[in-house]
């Protein structure tokens, strides 16, 4: 087999040597000295090494902005997403689709490309799987939170899952908080305040069944109510005005009626007026409020 080597310095040999003997990957030269792989995603791993060693180096020469740097820049991306992919899968528990967690790691792909210096003399895949997993970190901590909260809480609620599973070994129980203060050394009220914070992770939907079978099980008619008090709220903010417009004594009668809840014979005892005369007085300031009432809402 043909060194990959070669195959970024010889066009002839590009096109006729295979870089696998399972995979051929067919390559014609685009410039002098720059070859074409038809399929870099059929190139072996250990050939994807050497070519994209050779390629970086190639890349840190080119004129950024050339088409031969966005050959080079691309078949180098596509050289390694394999090693994308199999950072993701660190993170396959997570609610994210695989796909998304994959196209946030090839941006992390992508700027190790553009950072990497060869003269260094580090391995490519060294500096690269740092900058894939730091950028898709990145994205669960900045992206996939339901409600924002302050990194240093994010950072809180990781280092509190991990202590609980660490001291659930232990205790063969759920800890405290004063337990995961003191593993932590942190102050029971950061505890507390990480544990509470974690709850903006994830939101469920109102329009959530709790019951399979139940078609009106919706979180939202479980929670929601008519509250009366709002309406009985307003009516008195509008009776207001309109009693305080009441002769002295209709006031008088209607406190007595519906605050005392005397009856109207009650009432004239204490007025000094015939049960009769208490229930007209009693209708027409009724009706007074009543119209004023319909006026305003009209």
């Amino acid at each position: 087999m043909t060194a990959p080597r070669a195959l970024l310095t010889d066009p002839q040999t590009v096109r006729d040597t295979t870089t696998s003997s399972e995979t051929a990957a067919a390559c014609s030269a685009r410039s002098d000295d720059i070859p074409r792989i038809d399929d870099p995603s059929a190139v072996a791993p250990a050939d994807a090494r050497e070519l994209s060693r050779a390629l970086l180096t190639r890349l840190s020469r080119l004129e950024e902005g050339t088409a031969d740097y966005s050959y080079v820049r691309a078949t180098l991306i596509e050289l390694n997403i394999s090693l994308v992919k199999y950072a993701a899968r660190r993170f396959a528990s997570r609610s994210e689709p695989m796909d998304d967690i994959v196209q946030v790691g090839t941006i992390g792909l992508i700027k190790a490309i553009d950072r990497f210096d060869p003269d260094r003399g580090l391995e490519f895949t060294t500096f690269a799987l740092p900058t894939i997993i730091g950028e898709i970190k990145r994205h669960f901590r900045d992206s996939t939170w339901a409600v924002h909260v302050p990194r240093r809480l994010q950072e809180l609620r990781l280092s509190l899952a991990k202590a609980t599973d660490e001291l659930e070994q232990v205790l063969d129980r759920a800890p405290t908080v004063t337990e995961l203060a003191a593993r932590l050394e942190v102050s029971e009220e950061e505890v507390v305040e990480g544990l509470t914070a974690s709850n903006g992770y994830t939101a469920g939907s109102l329009d959530m069944q709790l019951e399979t079978d139940s078609p009106d099980s919706a979180l939202t008619r479980r929670l929601g109510f008519d509250d009366t008090r709002l309406t009985r709220f307003e009516d008195l903010h509008t009776l207001k005005p309109l009693l305080a417009a009441l002769p002295e004594r209709d006031r008088t009668i209607i406190a007595l009626r519906f605050g005392e809840e005397l009856t109207q014979a009650q009432i004239g005892q204490r007025l000094g007026i015939s049960q009769m005369h208490v229930s007209r007085l009693l209708t027409r300031a009724l009706a007074t409020l009543r119209s004023g009432l319909l006026r305003d809402e009209s």
